[in-house]
């Protein structure tokens, strides 16, 4: 299992968590809400858990 900290505009996270969640490779676990990052209201930060998916993709 891998942890990842998505880090970006609100749009760019949900962008690519989109991505991630359509990848046949990969199975999301779990996606927090967004927080904020200190010192500006612009970028925003998300955590995924993600694992390999075990059955073979074509």
């Amino acid at each position: 299992m891998l942890k990842i900290r998505l880090m970006g505009t609100k749009n760019d996270i949900k962008w690519f968590s989109r991505i991630l969640k359509r990848n046949k490779k990969v199975n999301v676990l779990q996606i927090s809400e967004p927080y904020a990052n200190k010192g500006t209201n612009r970028y925003y930060r998300m955590y995924a858990k993600v694992e390999r998916t075990t059955q073979k993709v074509q």
